[in-house]
């Protein structure tokens, strides 16, 4: 509809210049669809939200079933709300010990924020270390520790003593000092293009961090929920965070985040001074009822599994002359053209052949494949087809 798509331009505040506007009606399993009838294969998920699929029955049962109990009834951390109790209690079940103790957010980068201030409370010290190329949210202190000079430049000041090191070199872990309250990172490093570190990198950083006090801390907002072929990234290395931020595929669809550390540090939030950190929405019963539905299929369905074998069928059928690499872990993954305008090229022809990809902010020169961790070997094989066919068509034209 005309009328609804310039309303969309003039009453919503944009992201960009160039949304992609489609006009979406349904959505289920991998699948879109638009107004105007047509169908598009998403291989975005809503930026790895929707992990176990649109509207899985399950998830859809446990919101309409929810919201003929109550939705919010109070701020979070007065009031008993089952849904809440249930969802944490099978986190913790899932996690390593010391990570026993859940606080609900609405977001991922309020889970940043909030893991900032309890690294600061637990140590008594102020200086953070983030790593380069790094992402972790849009808010002063997510953006604080982002090292994305294009997206900070027009909001500073922000957080004094914040230092960012080189992701996956052993020789930056010197500069993690007995002055740093928290190391922040990404287990895989998202938006600059799924890059996966070595296993003894993240070892000697937890190794480093021991040594100097300082709270490692693990942003696990993409990469949680079965979206490298782990339940959690940090399982593939064999190393624990003292702090673990969860956001994204969270809610099973809803918007939710988390910041998850032992019962001794998150203590430190109810006193001197108390409501350490306080949100009015945090918890709410809908997403943690969602969260916990959709964590039950993610175990039921066996798709933490399932996300590695489809991951590894992406790469195996991902062949072309200018796909330099396709790297990542499960369906978190980047396809590499080493040319940027390529990317923007490929993006558009696969969308106007059916199929929905999107980009990396930091790195330009790849684009990104997060679908649903449903994603049947029929609909990887549709997309790679598509891919291919997009990229031998594309570099035909250029010949």
């Amino acid at each position: 509809m005309e009328r609804l798509h310039d309303s969309f331009l003039k009453h919503l505040a944009q992201t960009s210049a160039t949304p992609l506007a489609l006009d979406i009606v349904s959505a289920q399993g991998c699948w879109l669809t638009t107004r105007d009838g047509r169908c598009y294969l998403d291989l975005v998920a809503g930026l790895a939200v929707n992990n176990v699929g649109h509207r899985h029955p399950r998830v859809v049962q446990a919101i309409r079933e929810q919201s003929e109990r109550y939705l919010h009834v109070i701020p979070y951390g007065e009031f008993i709300q089952e849904p809440q109790v249930r969802f944490a209690e099978r986190l913790a079940g899932l996690l390593p010990d010391g990570l026993d103790c859940v606080y609900f957010v609405n977001s991922g980068t309020e889970a940043i924020e909030a893991a900032l201030k309890l690294a600061k409370r637990a140590t008594g010290r102020t200086r953070l270390i983030g790593c380069r190329k790094s992402y972790h949210g849009s808010t002063h202190g997510s953006l604080s520790l982002t090292d994305n000079e294009a997206k900070k430049y027009r909001n500073r000041p922000l957080l004094p003593d914040v230092d960012h090191i080189r992701f996956n070199d052993p020789a930056e872990l010197s500069r993690i000092d007995h002055r740093a309250a928290a190391v922040v990172v990404e287990p895989v490093q998202g938006d600059a293009g799924i890059r996966v570190p070595d296993v003894a990198w993240i070892r000697s950083l937890r190794q480093r961090c021991d040594e100097v006090g300082a709270l490692l801390v693990f942003d696990e907002v993409q990469t949680g929920f079965g979206r490298t072929g782990k339940r959690f990234a940090f399982e593939h290395f064999g190393v624990a965070p003292d702090i673990l931020v969860l956001g994204k595929a969270l809610g099973g669809g809803l918007p939710m985040g988390a910041f998850i550390s032992s019962q001794e540090r998150m203590a430190l939030l109810k006193s001197d001074p108390g409501l350490g950190h306080i949100t009015t929405f945090g918890g709410h019963p809908l997403p943690c009822a969602t969260g916990l539905a959709a964590l039950e299929v993610l175990e039921d369905e066996g798709l933490t599994s399932h996300s590695a074998a489809m991951g590894q069928r992406f790469k195996e059928r991902l062949v072309h002359p200018r796909i330099r690499e396709v790297r990542g872990l499960g369906l978190m993954l980047a396809v590499d053209l080493g040319d940027a305008e390529l990317v923007q090229q490929v993006v558009r022809d696969c969308l106007d052949r059916g199929v929905l990809g999107f980009w990396f902010l930091s790195c330009p020169d790849a684009f990104r494949i997060a679908p649903p961790l449903t994603i049947t070997a029929e609909e990887v094989d549709l997309a790679c087809d598509v891919i291919l066919t997009s990229l031998t068509a594309i570099s035909g034209k250029q010949e």
